[in-house]
């Protein structure tokens, strides 16, 4: 699979590092990426994470908008100007900036959620409010979405 899926709790140690989930880091290695790209997420606190497919989506993004043009350098500085490229060690960890543990106020122990093209690692507790929020959004949008399929129904069909 070349996708980022399900979910891992994982402590980090005293020396502040912490295992990327063997398939997290085998995504990685058929992207052919040597290393964990990781920035702040820009709109929840957590870390965005990935490889050259992420990178690669981030370049596409930043090419869309004109030179020198303000929204370019914009995402330029928010994505390129906070991001690190972690290496994974042989036992398969990473070390976590401290600049990157206090935008996702991480302390000891993590999340790592897989978003298909991407991860995101968060502090655990964060992690269950924000998919508690998502969860009740996507069931209202699946009891909407069933509402106009109904309505747009001609009368008297059948499933």
């Amino acid at each position: 699979m070349d996708r980022f899926v399900s979910h891992h709790v994982l402590r980090l140690d005293a020396k502040g590092r912490v295992s990327v989930p063997a398939s997290f880091r085998a995504v990685l290695a058929r992207d052919g990426f040597d290393g964990l790209y990781c920035y702040p997420a820009l709109d929840r606190p957590a870390l965005d994470a990935g490889g050259n497919a992420l990178r690669a989506e981030i370049e596409a993004l930043i090419a869309g908008f004109p030179l020198y043009s303000p929204e370019r350098e914009q995402f330029s500085l928010s994505l390129y100007g906070t991001s690190e490229t972690l290496k994974i060690d042989r036992e398969g960890r990473v070390v976590l900036s401290d600049t990157l543990k206090m935008h996702a106020a991480i302390t000891d122990a993590v999340i790592f959620v897989g978003l298909g093209h991407k991860f995101r690692i968060w502090e655990p507790g964060r992690f269950r409010v924000e998919l508690s929020e998502a969860t009740d959004k996507v069931r209202a949008f699946k009891a909407e979405s069933g509402t106009r399929a109904a309505a747009a129904k001609p009368r008297g069909a059948q499933k």
